[in-house]
């Protein structure tokens, strides 16, 4: 044994603050990019930030008030160009947030994502127009406010009363009018009621379909399990029309009112829909072809602040100009910003090349329709743009594009090749008409070229949230 100095050379993978801020700023949706932009330019003083007015039609800036693109219906060029992502990149001083592509929409695709009306506050109104007394007014507001997503009423007359310091006369003659308001069966407190709510508007309409409100009132859980049978024998009448009255309920009748049908199936509520931003939009241009846009700040212009470049170029002529003191300071705050603008460029880029292969390889789906959409992983996203299988995860996660009809649709649809399935799933149950089971719905579905399995035809219908036959 002997000790001995010897000069080895060994490669370690060392992750660089760069690297870090830069995969920082790729997870950012374009909302929380915007926070940061603001955080960092009240914290660096070399960084500041202008804002500019934007048109709401195509993004583009204004001048003077006017947009020169809309005006001409000439789409601007400007190309996408690559960025430098080496250090060489720092001398440029100014980020704009990425140039635009050019389009020349008819519409704001932003402008969807306005806050809407809700349910409850318009039947606030139509019931507010309905009563003069204050004390009524009091008991609406209080009646709508306890409305659950499916326009239930979640509160009794008698919680109301105590609640209100109200009689039950003046919340029951509240109620009433609510329940007469559209959606019909609205401010119902059980499904049963609501369906019942229904049945007195279609008789008040002249239409008095046999035995449903018999059924209803009386045979509700018998209905339920499809039990005709003992229905027909309790009601001594054939199987045939207590059939066509349960088919009646079921198809003509909606157990939940505030839900906007063809969304999904009536056999289960929806989701209130969420407005998010997109953070790609993919559009159509005049020649049909589909152009993607990354949605980013455009409302601000980043740039060095002009005394702190001015004192930059004081120490690259003149390095003892100043203290190393300031110095410091003023080399800390410009890199630091550079870097800042470098990243925000980087994401970008990196946003840009994955929306152009998304919108090359699933065009047909997003022309056509889900039908269509081709199974992808990220894995094939990353080999086909040259990037890493995680940065392709974190340009992706939690964000979300627009695609040319308008809706805005999360990254991850394009990775789920189970939704043209769910699709034809849901397009199969609700134009059924008599309940499939899920055997059944694995034999139709090979009809379209899909070999499932039976549980997993019932994973599925579950996340659609359907019921099963035997309750449908």
């Amino acid at each position: 044994m002997e000790m001995t100095n010897e000069l080895t050379q060994v490669q370690q993978l060392r992750i660089s603050p760069r690297l870090i801020q830069a995969n920082h700023i790729l997870e950012m949706s374009s909302l929380e990019l915007q926070k940061a932009i603001q955080q960092e330019t009240y914290q660096n003083p070399a960084l500041e930030a202008t804002e500019k007015t934007t048109c709401p039609t195509c993004g583009n800036v204004l001048v003077d008030t006017v947009c020169h693109h809309c005006l001409m219906l000439h789409p601007a060029p400007s190309p996408d160009q690559p960025v430098d992502s080496s250090e060489a990149y720092f001398d440029e001083p100014v980020w704009d947030g990425g140039a635009t592509s050019g389009r020349d929409d008819d519409f704001d695709p932003l402008s969807l994502v306005a806050t809407q009306m809700t349910l409850g506050e318009r039947v606030l109104i139509d019931l507010e127009a309905l009563l003069t007394e204050p004390k009524h007014l009091e008991i609406a507001a209080y009646l709508v406010g306890n409305l659950d997503d499916n326009g239930r009423l979640r509160c009794s007359v008698d919680e109301a009363s105590a609640v209100l310091n109200a009689t039950t006369t003046d919340v029951e003659y509240v109620l009433s009018l609510l329940q007469s308001l559209e959606p019909i069966g609205i401010g119902a407190r059980d499904v049963q009621e609501c369906l019942l709510i229904q049945v007195a508007y279609l008789e008040a309409q002249g239409v008095n379909p046999p035995y449903v409100r018999e059924i209803i009132t009386e045979y509700f859980d018998e209905m339920a399990e499809h039990k005709y049978q003992r229905i027909a024998q309790a009601l001594k009448s054939p199987v045939e029309d207590i059939t066509e009255a349960c088919h009646f309920v079921r198809h003509q009748l909606n157990p939940f009112p505030a839900q906007q049908e063809g969304y999904r199936p009536r056999s289960a509520p929806s989701e209130i829909p969420r407005y998010v931003l997109p953070d790609v939009i993919i559009s159509k241009n005049d020649d049909g072809q589909l152009v993607v846009d990354v949605v980013e700040s455009k409302r601000f212009v980043l740039r060095i602040n002009s005394q702190y470049q001015q004192l930059w170029n004081q120490v690259e002529a003149s390095p003892t100009a100043i203290s190393d003191e300031d110095r410091e300071h003023v080399r800390h705050y410009i890199s630091r910003a550079k870097m800042f603008m470098a990243n925000l460029n980087q994401r970008r880029v990196t946003m840009q090349k994955i929306g152009a292969f998304l919108a090359e390889y699933q065009e047909e789906f997003l022309l056509h329709g889900i039908r269509y959409l081709k199974p992808l992983t990220r894995a094939q996203v990353a080999a086909a743009t040259g990037m890493h299988e995680s940065t392709v995860s974190r340009a992706t996660a939690g964000k979300y594009v627009m695609i040319p009809q308008g809706q805005v649709i999360p990254f991850s649809d394009f990775f789920t090749a189970a939704l043209n399935v769910k699709d034809i799933i849901k397009d199969l149950i609700d134009h059924e008409s008599v309940p499939l089971t899920d055997q059944e719905i694995v034999t139709k579905l090979e009809e379209y070229g899909h070999r499932l399995a039976r549980r997993t035809v019932a994973k599925y219908r579950d996340q659609l949230g359907i019921l099963p036959s035997s309750l449908r």
